[in-house]
């Protein structure tokens, strides 16, 4: 599981799961399927999301165990009413990446690329590529191994996944690294099949500066990055820590060929913002973006932690080159809302948001949700209440995947058919 060490008392809501106080809506009754129990060898505790193919296959990765203990990257195949696991490449091994956190991403050609959070030649994470091969198997290529010691402004431990543009880059972030405390990085292919990585920018723990990110990467149109940082900011003091409570930051890049940081928004420990955000954004048809923070707003007491319950905010861009934060939900204020938000989040063609919590729910275990535009403000509904009941999944770390019918899919960290032996976590389906 990821760590929370950060501040006083954050890793203890990971150990809670109990009452919460929060508002929701429960909807129309919907269908949730475990597809797949993940048993140790073939992976454990998947902490990433899907990715699925146009023939409707889902890709993604677990952050434990497998074959040599790093992990695994897998495909699953519908076949009639069931769904058939590969495992397409076991970490671990040697000088190969291990533990990946983040979930695939797909090029114009069917490779996949991820990254992993240990492991490679250094043992500060990797950037790697699978490439399918015509007898069905997957080959593994390292791209890039981090290395947090080998000069000043170097970074490591990639949690979050990667992002291509249109000429092949890969682009990404590093929780450590660069002036100590995280990166975003680039890397270029080169003529020879070798890949060049770049820092483009390093993040400062100064008290103004974002720092920490954990999330994935978001273009816009133009070619500019916008991400998340987990700590920094100008509220410096977030719940006596002395951390920050986090930000959202754009790269532009820049004529003579670096790119420029501006922080758009500071989340604030005020008991109105949202703070600690670990998700990726997402943007609307209008230029607006949309995530979730772990904790804040406005119903403080979720298990007693006294630091918030979470948030879905959206950011408006407005005249002068500003953005105004917008709290969509705040999360925690019945005992069957989900709270802690760690996912990030996707729309539907209707303008719907949907994404999970990781704790709360009528069962605990967390929820998968859907927040529904009205005139008077945005209402949640909630789609599925995971529980520890020995079938179900427990705990989604990460955000929903459609496919072309409009069902949802996901990983949740624990649980599965396998009950309280393994708790592998599980693959799982929400039909409307």
């Amino acid at each position: 599981m990821r760590s929370r060490n950060f501040s006083v008392g954050l890793t203890a809501v990971a150990l809670i799961a109990l009452a919460v106080f929060g508002t929701a809506t429960c909807a129309a009754a919907q269908q949730e399927k475990v597809l797949h129990s993940f048993s140790g060898r073939d992976g454990y505790l998947p902490q990433g999301g899907l990715t699925m193919d146009t023939p409707g296959n889902l890709y993604g990765t677990t952050s434990g165990f497998g074959l040599y203990g790093g992990g695994t990257a897998f495909e699953l195949t519908p076949e009639g009413g069931s769904w058939r696991e590969t495992v397409l490449h076991n970490f671990g091994r040697g000088t190969d990446g291990a533990n990946p956190y983040a979930g695939l991403t797909f090029d114009a050609s069917g490779n996949l690329y991820g990254t992993t959070t240990q492991g490679g030649t250094y043992g500060w994470g990797t950037v790697f590529e699978l490439t399918p091969g015509t007898d069905g198997t997957w080959t593994e290529k390292v791209l890039h191994s981090f290395n947090l010691l080998s000069e000043a402004g170097s970074e490591a431990t990639p949690y979050g996944g990667v992002i291509l543009d249109a000429s092949g880059n890969l682009y990404g972030t590093t929780s450590n690294g660069g002036d100590g405390v995280g990166a975003v990085f680039e890397l270029t292919p080169t003529t020879g099949g070798d890949w060049t990585e770049s820092v483009l920018y390093s993040f400062k723990q100064n008290g103004a500066d974002g720092n920490t990110p954990y999330a994935g990467l978001t273009f816009d149109a133009a070619g500019n990055l916008y991400g998340t940082t987990l700590l920094g900011g100008a509220y410096y003091d977030c719940y006596g820590g002395e951390y920050g409570c986090g930000t959202v930051f754009e790269l532009t890049p820049t004529a003579g060929g670096g790119w420029t940081e501006e922080i758009l928004h500071e989340f604030d420990n005020n008991g109105i913002d949202g703070n600690y955000p670990y998700s990726t954004l997402v943007f609307d048809a209008q230029g607006n973006l949309y995530g979730t923070t772990f904790w804040g707003g406005t119903y403080p007491n979720c298990s007693g932690n006294g630091y918030g319950c979470g948030t879905v905010f959206e950011l408006t861009p407005v005249a002068g080159g500003t953005w105004t934060e917008k709290i969509l939900h705040n999360f925690g204020d019945s005992s069957t809302d989900g709270f802690g938000p760690d996912s990030s989040l996707i729309f539907d063609a209707s303008g719907n948001l949907y994404g999970a919590t990781l704790y709360g729910g009528a069962s605990s275990g967390g929820t998968a949700f859907k927040l529904l535009p009205r005139k008077g403000g945005w209402v949640e509904d909630i789609l599925h209440n995971f529980s520890d009941n020995g079938t179900d999944g427990y705990l989604p770390y990460a955000g929903l995947t459609f496919d072309a019918s409009g069902n949802l899919y996901g990983t949740t960290y624990f649980g599965g058919a396998h009950g309280s032996t393994y708790e592998g976590g599980t693959v799982f389906k929400i039909k409307p």
